[in-house]
């Protein structure tokens, strides 16, 4: 992607559909004139009365225990320095969302102009009372220390500037667990801390807590080794300024055991990671560029364990892996700071979990056939579920042991599942979806690239390295798009009507008339229906031209499915296919069946439809728990709909036990575990959270994934045709571009695990 195309579609991303990336959601009803008169005048003063008796009951009757400010001065902005205030706004929003998505933490950013420390520290103190916790955010050194030291001395609620102790917990825990493979004492390891900024000091702190000894440490800056005669060292840097006989970063790097970039990139050289000793520990962190590139640092030392601060590399030390867990443990048990306990508990937390099965659902994201605790695998990934569950906890007990904690968790269970809960916001699915595509890049044809919504969506997948787009349709007016759209990258492009693409449709053709010779199709006949772009695409799928096939945006969604039937065949033991839309929504990933293919299925075909849609399920890395639905429960109409799904879900009970299904049930009992314990403690489903629906028939799915898509704005990845041999997909007519690309992705998931059994 151009430099020019990648700031338009920065600007376009904050722009669009408005401003920011936040926003205030009602959390209580408002409908009515009763509700507003709770929620304003006159009974809102009932409230506003208990919490004038008691300080405390703030907390009890306003959102301020689970709000977050996240606030700034704008004075060291990410790598962009002190650009001021307005400017750093939407970094503040964007850590905001991470707080949202990741912890389910409200915030609100806070931008302060204010130049010095005194005027900083006070600001902060009187908006205090509105928040349950605030994250100090880019706020430059050595201020950033003082401010607070201070905010933390002077506030009852949690106060963390994530710069300094977010890199400092996930580095030291990500250490921990390099020095225990390398069998290294931590009291004698030789360590070089390149940087000596705030994250820089925050780390070396935190090393020593754990075990470090200050005289085995050498720091330097961007003037060298920072030593004890060195004049006019500020208080932090003379903390660390060591006697030793140094001058160098080179010189400080010979014989060295651990290596910890903070600074810029491309400042260690391989003769550096050669002078260091045996199973050197190289943490280089700078981003975008490490200090050494990963690449050149594996090959130069095989005995190295390597982590940087990118995601495109073994050992990530990403600071999503701390802030919003702490902050959710902090908050839960009202504790009144993040103290030196808490902090080492998440380091601890977060260097066991790495020590831990992994579960199947993150080996499938990062395309790993089974990550183990080792060399490449020393920290947790940040798409980890257990996350949410594990850190907290682990939080608010050291908060509770250390005597911070006002509100103490009793029922650890129960918090662990009110955590769990926590974590279903959708976009994670996409999130997991994206980065296996980019895992192994396949060849995606979009059959209607001259379509100026396709060939933007074919942009991004090209431009995010979510797979490889094959282009087609009319030649000049996708070149002309192209232009229009800035889409200069040269990708594969065909037009099945122009005469240079003859003799592939020849071979097409040929090859397409051997399969219906004997179904009434000539040889001329299937010739010219490669002209045809579906029936070209999806040859080209067939003759493994091409891994996918993403097709539909711009017809009526039977007139694609139909060529589709005709040319790609079924899966090995599939009698007829079916259609799944997964659905976001709030509540977690739902899969929902079947959405477009049987019109009124039988019996027989909604156990094929609950199979396949099952193993959907099983490829996203979840344990299937399905609902039939029906208009009826358990037996309690004889309606032939209601007998279908009853006579399905004794079938699959009797040849598949281990299956967790059940119906014929409403949809309200199969979502609302408690409604379904109460009147139905027999079900299979108790105790589970559905993730699968299987309809009665089309009409019921159809309108069903329509009404949540368009009235509660759950997104949509679908319809998924399931039972196909090829990774084929069919949009709906119209489809937005976001849902294109995340088809796309799928499709290249689908793709990568037909070429996985292959093997």
């Amino acid at each position: 992607m151009s430099d020019s195309r990648k700031r338009h579609e920065a600007l376009l991303y904050h722009a669009k559909p408005k401003p920011g990336k936040i926003a205030v959601v009602p959390t209580k009803k408002y409908a009515t004139q009763h509700d507003l008169a709770l929620a304003y005048s006159p009974g809102v003063a009932e409230p506003c009365l208990e919490i004038a008796k008691d300080r405390n009951n703030v907390y009890k009757y306003t959102a301020k225990g689970n709000l977050v400010a996240v606030i700034t001065d704008g004075s060291a902005v990410l790598g962009l320095g002190n650009i001021g205030p307005e400017a750093s706004k939407p970094v503040m929003e964007g850590k905001g969302l991470l707080f949202k998505i990741f912890a389910d933490i409200d915030v609100f950013d806070i931008e302060i102009d204010a130049t010095d420390v005194e005027h900083f520290i006070s600001t902060v103190k009187a908006i205090a009372p509105t928040f349950g916790g605030i994250n100090l955010e880019d706020i430059k050194a050595p201020e950033a220390f003082e401010i607070e030291r201070r905010l933390k001395e002077e506030l009852d609620i949690p106060v963390m500037h994530d710069d300094q102790h977010g890199t400092a917990i996930i580095s030291a825990a990500a250490l921990k667990n390099a020095l225990e493979i390398t069998k290294k004492d931590i009291s004698k390891v030789k360590m070089v801390i390149n940087g000596a900024g705030a994250a820089a000091i925050s780390c070396t702190r935190l090393y020593l807590e754990l075990g470090a000894v200050r005289e085995n440490i050498v720091m330097c800056d961007s003037k060298g080794v920072i030593r004890k005669d060195r004049e006019t060292l500020t208080s932090q840097k003379a903390e660390f300024a060591t006697s030793q006989d140094l001058n160098t970063l080179e010189e400080a790097m010979h014989n060295a055991d651990v290596f910890i970039g903070l600074s810029m990139g491309n400042v260690v050289t391989p003769e550096m990671l050669l002078a260091m000793g045996k199973n050197p520990i190289v943490f280089a962190m700078a981003n975008p560029v490490p200090e050494i590139d990963y690449d050149v640092a594996v090959a130069t030392r095989k005995d190295i364990i390597m982590a940087t601060g990118r995601s495109d590399h073994p050992n990530q030390v990403n600071n999503v892996l701390g802030f919003p867990f702490i902050f959710r443990g902090a908050l839960d048990v009202r504790a009144t700071k993040i103290n030196e306990e808490m902090k080492m508990a998440a380091v601890h937390a977060l260097a066991d979990l790495a020590k831990k099965s992994v579960p199947e659902q993150v080996n499938i994201v990062y395309d790993e056939v089974s990550l183990t605790f080792g060399k490449e695998y020393i920290i947790p990934k940040p798409f980890d579920p257990r996350l949410i569950y594990e850190i907290p906890p682990a939080i608010a007990k050291a908060a509770m042991e250390s005597g911070v904690a006002l509100e103490p968790i009793t029922d650890w269970d129960k918090y662990r599942e009110e955590l769990m809960e926590r974590s279903g916001s959708g976009s994670k699915e996409i999130r997991l979806i994206h980065n296996r595509a980019k895992s192994n890049l396949k060849r995606i044809v979009f059959a209607e690239a001259d379509h100026l919504d396709v060939l933007k969506a074919a942009q991004r997948v090209h431009e995010e390295k979510l797979g490889i787009p094959i282009l087609l349709g009319r030649k000049e007016v996708i070149l002309a798009l192209k232009e229009e759209i800035g889409f200069t990258d040269d990708v594969p492009l065909f037009d099945p009507k122009t005469d240079e693409e003859e003799a592939r449709r020849g071979r097409y053709g040929e090859a397409y008339w051997k399969t219906r010779q004997r179904k009434g199709r000539t040889l001329s006949e299937a010739k010219k229906l490669m002209r045809e772009r579906n029936y070209f695409a999806a040859m080209m799928v067939n003759t493994n031209e091409a891994d996918a096939l993403i097709t539909g945006y711009s017809r009526p969604y039977p007139s694609v499915v139909k060529p589709i039937l005709e040319l790609i065949a079924k899966d090995k033991g599939v009698s007829k296919i079916a259609a799944c839309n997964l659905m976001l929504t709030k509540q977690g990933p739902i899969f929902l069946a079947d959405t477009t293919i049987n019109i009124n299925p039988s019996a027989k075909d909604l156990v094929k439809i609950t199979q396949m849609t099952s193993s959907l399920a099983k490829m996203f890395g979840m344990k299937p728990n399905v609902a039939m639905l029906s208009f009826s429960n358990f037996g309690s109409s004889t309606h032939e709909t209601s007998t279908k799904i009853r006579e399905a879900v004794a079938y699959m009970h009797r040849h598949f036990p281990d299956m967790v299904v059940d119906g014929e049930i409403q949809a309200d009992f199969a979502l609302n575990s408690e409604m379904l314990a109460k009147e139905f403690p027999f079900s299979k489903l108790n105790g589970k959270k559905v993730n699968v629906l299987i309809f009665p028939n089309l009409e019921s799915a159809n309108i069903t994934y329509k009404l949540l898509k368009e009235l509660q704005g759950a997104e949509s990845i679908g319809p998924v045709i399931l039972g196909l041999s090829k990774a084929v997909h069919v949009l709906q007519l119209g489809a937005s571009v976001d849902e294109m690309v995340n088809m796309a992705a799928l499709a290249a998931v689908d793709a990568q695990q037909r070429e996985k059994k292959k093997k």
